[in-house]
């Protein structure tokens, strides 16, 4: 089905271009989206008519996108959840507990303007894209961990896993310890 673009979308092409898209993405999210129109004579000649128009509404949206990007990009928000020992979440960090936990600090970012390009499912600190704009996007972190103090730790650089691995580590060794020394104690008994 070939359709006309009213506005940039990624991947596909720029407002006015006509591109070739498969029926079930131009039925489902380009035409209920307002973001093309099929591409017949009439909606061709209408576009034409309404394109300095589109420009000009398309150029104060990206204006004011740039203008919340400087405020927002490089920003950082901590979201707490329940992790096992090794830093592996309960569950997953989803777009919706982003956007709560940039509202929680008073920016307002919509969920479908995070992209994830990965399921965030382990404590650390993770880079996200947030597209304001089918032309501007920012950059934010995104800190997971188990509590505010652990949180803070991970923002200085520290590695908050490396206790819970030397724990790990040191009841290795006092496991493997005991085995010898119950081994040596059945074989004097013996």
């Amino acid at each position: 089905m070939e359709v006309i673009l009213l506005e940039r979308v990624e991947k596909l092409g720029q407002m006015g271009d006509v591109v070739k898209v498969r029926p079930g993405f131009a039925r489902n999210f380009l035409l209920p989206r307002k973001k093309a129109l099929r591409a017949n004579e009439a909606n061709k000649k209408a576009f034409e008519a309404q394109r300095a128009e589109l420009e000009a509404r398309n150029l104060d949206r990206r204006k004011d996108a740039e203008a919340a990007a400087k405020k927002l990009d490089g920003r950082s928000f901590v979201v707490i959840r329940q992790a096992s020992e090794a830093g592996l979440l309960f569950g997953s960090v989803s777009t919706r507990d982003i956007a709560e936990a940039a509202a929680a600090e008073g920016v307002r970012i919509d969920r479908t303007q995070v992209r994830l390009d990965k399921p965030l499912k382990s404590l650390g600190l993770s880079k996200l894209r947030i597209m304001l704009h089918p032309e501007v996007s920012a950059t934010i972190e995104i800190n997971i961990a188990r509590s505010a103090d652990e949180a803070e730790r991970q923002a200085r650089g520290e590695n908050v896993l490396s206790r819970a691995e030397e724990r790990a580590e040191d009841e290795a060794v006092a496991a493997e310890f005991f085995d010898e020394a119950t081994q040596a104690a059945a074989e004097r008994d013996a």
